[in-house]
């Protein structure tokens, strides 16, 4: 007989729109985005953390999203690759990542460009040392970091222009 697993109701903001779920306590949010939201973009490299290839952002922080579990986040506000960009277009991060050439197999680009968003917030207009620093957990097996460094600081400066 297969174990009954106890669910918990949850609101999650996901993308700008509400959702009141009620969610097995051991779904992870790499999981609720994927499998019952259908949010492909959040990619799951590794279960582990290691690779951040899940990343998404959480009340605006970088979360890797294979290891925590939704129910954990009731009442929060999740933003996914998918809600990155705006009814003008591309976000400035994804405009940058194109001009750039910041990827290559685009794997882990979901996980880059939520990262890249959420250090942004947090400082606008960082240094290279301090995107790599705010980059440190992704590992990209095909690029070597240096366009990716690139278009992140392009972004910021497209970013400040506009503020």
């Amino acid at each position: 007989m297969p174990e009954q697993v106890s669910t918990t109701a949850v609101v999650l903001t996901v993308n700008g729109e509400t959702h009141t779920e009620s969610l097995p306590a051991n779904m992870l949010l790499s999981e609720y985005l994927r499998d019952h939201l259908h949010l492909t973009g959040t990619h799951v490299g590794c279960d582990t953390s290691q690779c951040g290839a899940c990343t998404v952002l959480v009340d605006g922080l970088s979360v890797k999203s294979c290891t925590v579990l939704a129910v954990s986040l009731d009442e929060s506000r999740i933003e996914t690759v998918e809600g990155l960009a705006g009814p003008d277009g591309l976000h400035p991060l994804q405009a940058a990542f194109r001009a750039r050439h910041a990827l290559q197999c685009g794997f882990c680009t979901p996980g880059v460009l939520m990262t890249a968003a959420g250090l942004l917030r947090e400082s606008p207009r960082p240094s290279p040392t301090e995107i790599r620093a705010g980059l440190d957990g992704i590992l990209c097996r095909c690029t070597g970091y240096e366009n990716i460094v690139a278009a992140v600081g392009e972004a910021a400066a497209a970013i400040g222009e506009a503020m």
